[in-house]
């Protein structure tokens, strides 16, 4: 989720929840060989266990920048081949790559072979006029004899022509029964599902039937559900997460970005889903984002606009 689960959105995620494993924006392997690293590889150790994902098309060039990522301390490294955007049409990669399954394969033994750690590919079922069934298959045939630990699938089809990456988001309809006889029909490969789960009780409904399912908008846009995701998805004793706890946190890392030369937006702007369904939740979003902005705005905003969430209603649905 390109400029959106930034480091800052995820040491967030990480306070809620400590075994789901987060996912980096797809960050292209040239930029990863050729530009800041820091800036674009740089992560908190809080927020283990983390995989980077790579866009890229040439198995030399995803080899290296994999092996650069296995070297910062990522756990997985992923190879993109589900991103519909213009910017990687132009550039012949993301879901572009879903026709040429036997480059995919020659890319992912390349960064299998580079690194340690595990690699896995996120994909869709189709591009444009491919039939899923065989479009899919052969992608993960690919992936399978490339040596992949994993395949993640997003249920729908990207349309390359004549729709927005937006759109792409929404308008081809999902097909979950696809992603599900992909994992019938390969029963020792980890299959996940990506794409529409918006919460957590649809996420779980679907793990009785893939090994592992992957939560975006829906996790960022009401961040406060990854609070149970320890118990309900990894058999963790119940806890109740302190959110209090978790904005002092935040307090402090927000200060340590600042102290570096950031700003409070950059950290605020992920947090403020965190209260949706409680009274004052709008009073709390509207101060992260309106106060968030300023130039000045320091860590004690976190506080204010906590004063304005009543914590002990119970939730009401979103």
């Amino acid at each position: 989720m390109i400029d959106w689960t930034d480091r800052h959105c995820r040491f967030f995620h990480r306070q809620l929840t400590g075994r789901a494993l987060l996912y980096t924006e797809m960050v292209v392997a040239d930029a990863i060989l050729h530009g800041d690293r820091d800036r674009l590889l740089g992560f908190d150790p809080a927020e283990h266990p983390i995989a980077l994902q790579i866009g890229g098309s040439d198995p030399d060039k995803l080899a290296r920048a994999a092996r650069i990522g296995a070297e910062y301390g990522y756990d997985e490294i992923n190879l993109n081949v589900g991103c519909p955007s213009d910017r990687v049409q132009s550039g012949a990669f993301g879901a572009c790559l879903m026709r040429e399954p036997r480059l995919v394969g020659d890319c992912l033994q390349a960064m299998r072979e580079a690194v340690s750690v595990p690699v896995t590919v996120k994909c869709r079922i189709g591009v444009d006029e491919q039939d899923p069934e065989p479009a899919l298959d052969e992608l993960a045939d690919a992936a399978v004899s490339a040596g992949v630990s994993g395949i993640w699938v997003h249920a729908r089809k990207a349309w390359l022509q004549g729709l927005s990456p937006k759109e792409n988001r929404d308008i081809p309809p999902l097909d979950y029964g696809r992603v599900f006889r992909l994992k019938a029909r390969l029963p020792d490969m980890f299959v996940g599902l990506n794409g529409g789960l918006a919460t957590l009780d649809e996420a779980v409904a679907c793990l009785d039937r893939v090994d592992g399912v992957m939560m975006g908008r829906g996790a960022y846009q009401m961040p406060g559900q990854l609070a149970e995701v320890d118990a309900r998805v990894y058999g963790e004793p119940e806890a109740p997460v302190d959110l209090v706890a978790v904005v002092e946190r935040m307090a402090a890392y927000a200060e340590r970005h600042i102290a570096a030369g950031g700003r409070l937006v950059h950290v605020a702007r992920h947090m403020t889903g965190l209260f949706t369904g409680l009274p004052g939740a709008r009073r709390w979003r509207q101060t992260l984002s309106d106060a968030g902005s300023r130039r000045d705005a320091g860590p004690e905003l976190f506080r204010e606009a906590l004063s304005f969430v009543d914590l002990s209603a119970e939730p009401r649905a979103a």
